[in-house]
C-alpha cells in the first residue's frame, strides 16, 4: 500500500505542475500588448489579488518588462515568496477571514484605480482567496462586521456561491464593483478559477464581473442557515435597506461600468483532472473521472466516494488497476473544537468507511497547498489507516465528531504537506485501486 501512496503523490504533483499559471499567463502578454498598442493607452498597471497572486504578477511581469508602469498584489500570509519587479508592491493579509492588513491594503488598491483614466489599461490577476484578501466593508458596516459574518457562514457549512452572495453586498469592491471604481480605465482580467463551474460573479466574488444576485438573496442565505439573530446587527440593517432600494444595487449584465471589462478564465480545476488522468495513465492505470463538480458536506462526499471505490474494486479484473479521479470543493460544518480542513474530514471519512479494505488508497487535496486552518494540503488513506489508529487508543469517530481530522492524522500520520503550490484550482481526490 505504501507504493500505492506515493504513487498518488506522483499523480496529484503532475498535475499541480500543469496547472501552474504562469505559463498560460505569459501566453496573454502577446494579446495584452496588442491591446496597448492599438487602443493608444498610456498607462499599463498590474493589480493582483488571491493565493496566487504573486506567481501571477512575477511572470505578467517578466513577460510585459518596461510596460508595466506600476502595480499591487494582495496575497495570503506565507504566500509572497516570490521576487517580484520594485515596481509592484505586494501585500500579505488574512484568509479566509479578513484582517485589517487586507483592509488596508485595499484602500490602496482604490487609489491606485480609481486614478485611472480611459487612456489605462488595468490587467487584473485574480485567483481563490481574493474574496478575503480584497476587502472594502460598505459604508456602515465595520471590518469586525464582515469578519464575523464570514466565520459564521463558514462555520454553518455555507458554500462558496451562498458565502460570496453575501460578501459582495457587503463590499464596496466585490460583485463588479471594483470594474465601478476603476471605470472609465479598461480592465483586463486573467483568472484562476477556484469554484464549481468557473462562473466568473463567484470567483473572488467577481469583482470586475457582472452580478446577477441580489441583496434579498444575500437576506436569503442568512435566512436559509437561520443566521439572521447572528450575525451584526448592522449588516442585516444594510442588507435589508438595499432589498428596500435604499442602496445602489451591485453592477448587473450591461452596466456601462462593465462595457470595458474582459474576464479571460486561464485555469480551472477541469484542466487539473485532465492533467492527473494523463499522469496516471502513463504510469499504467486505467482512469475514471468521477466528477469535476464535486460539493457538499465533506465527510458525506467521503462516505459516497468509499462506496464508488468499494463497488468498483469489486467489479474490477483482478490484474487491472484503475485509478479513479474527481475535483470541487466541499464543504465542513463545524459541530466541534478540533483543527482540520475539509480534505482531511473527506480522507478521515473515506477511511472508516473502507476500513480493512486491501486495494484503496485515497489522496484528497487542495490543490493551493492548504486545507483549512492547517499546514497541510490534505491528508493520503488506505484501508489499513483506521487499525492503525485503533492500536494506538485513538478512536476515529471522535475526531471525526470534534471535526479534528487534523489532530487525528497527526497522530496517526497520513498528512500531505507541500507548502504553497503557485496555483488554486479548488481540490483534488485521487483514488488508487490495485
Amino acid at each position: 500500500m505504501e507504493n500505492a501512496r506515493i504513487i498518488s503523490k506522483q499523480i496529484f504533483f503532475a498535475a499541480l505542475r500543469e496547472t501552474i499559471p504562469g505559463a498560460a499567463v505569459r501566453h496573454q502578454a502577446g494579446p495584452i500588448l496588442a491591446r496597448y498598442s492599438d487602443g493608444n493607452f498610456q498607462r499599463l498597471l498590474i493589480v493582483g489579488f488571491g493565493k496566487v497572486a504573486p506567481t501571477m504578477a512575477s511572470a505578467l511581469a517578466g513577460a510585459l518588462g518596461d510596460m508595466v508602469d506600476t502595480g499591487l498584489i494582495i496575497t495570503r500570509y506565507g504566500h509572497a515568496s516570490l521576487s517580484l519587479p520594485e515596481m509592484i508592491r505586494v501585500f500579505e493579509a488574512g484568509h479566509p477571514v479578513p484582517d485589517d492588513h487586507g483592509l488596508q491594503a485595499t484602500e490602496e488598491v482604490f487609489k491606485l484605480v480609481h486614478a485611472a483614466d480611459a487612456r489605462t489599461l488595468i490587467i487584473t490577476l485574480i485567483s481563490g482567496g481574493g474574496s478575503a484578501l480584497l476587502v472594502a466593508p460598505q459604508d456602515g458596516i465595520s471590518l469586525a462586521d464582515k469578519q464575523q459574518t464570514t466565520s459564521i457562514l463558514l462555520k454553518a457549512g455555507a458554500d462558496i456561491f451562498e458565502l460570496n452572495t453575501v460578501r459582495k453586498h457587503l463590499s464596496r469592491v466585490k460583485g463588479g464593483r471594483l470594474a465601478e471604481v476603476a471605470y472609465p480605465a479598461k480592465v483586463v482580467s486573467l483568472i484562476l478559477s477556484d469554484v464549481i463551474g468557473d462562473r466568473l460573479d463567484v470567483i473572488a466574488s467577481g469583482p470586475t464581473a457582472a452580478d446577477p444576485t441580489t441583496y434579498r438573496e444575500a437576506l436569503e442565505v442568512l435566512c436559509r442557515y437561520q443566521l439572521s439573530e447572528r450575525v451584526p446587527q448592522p449588516v442585516i440593517d444594510l442588507l435589508r435597506r438595499g432589498d428596500r432600494g435604499e442602496l445602489p444595487e451591485t453592477p448587473k449584465a450591461g452596466s456601462p461600468f462593465l462595457a470595458g471589462v474582459e474576464n479571460l478564465i486561464i485555469g480551472s480545476n477541469r484542466q487539473t483532472l485532465a492533467a492527473a488522468a494523463r499522469s496516471a495513465q502513463e504510469l499504467g492505470y486505467a482512469v475514471k473521472i468521477l466528477a469535476d463538480d464535486q460539493a457538499g458536506e465533506a465527510r458525506e462526499v467521503g462516505r459516497q466516494l468509499a462506496h464508488q471505490a468499494l463497488a468498483a474494486l469489486g467489479g474490477k479484473p483482478g490484474d487491472k488497476r484503475l485509478c479513479l479521479l474527481s475535483g470541487g470543493e466541499t464543504t465542513v460544518i463545524v459541530r466541534g473544537q478540533g483543527k482540520g480542513g475539509r480534505n482531511m474530514e473527506l480522507a478521515l471519512a473515506f477511511a472508516m468507511a473502507i476500513e480493512g479494505v486491501h486495494g484503496i488508497t485515497l489522496l484528497s487535496a487542495g490543490t493551493d497547498g492548504s486545507d483549512g486552518p492547517t499546514d497541510a494540503a490534505g491528508a493520503i488513506v488506505d484501508g489499513s489507516t483506521i487499525a492503525k489508529a485503533r492500536k494506538l487508543g485513538i478512536d476515529p469517530q471522535a475526531y471525526l465528531d470534534d471535526n479534528n481530522s487534523y489532530g487525528f492524522f497527526k497522530r496517526c500520520g497520513g498528512l500531505l504537506i507541500t507548502g504553497a503550490t503557485g496555483t488554486n484550482v479548488m481540490d483534488l481526490q485521487i483514488v488508487l485501486l490495485a
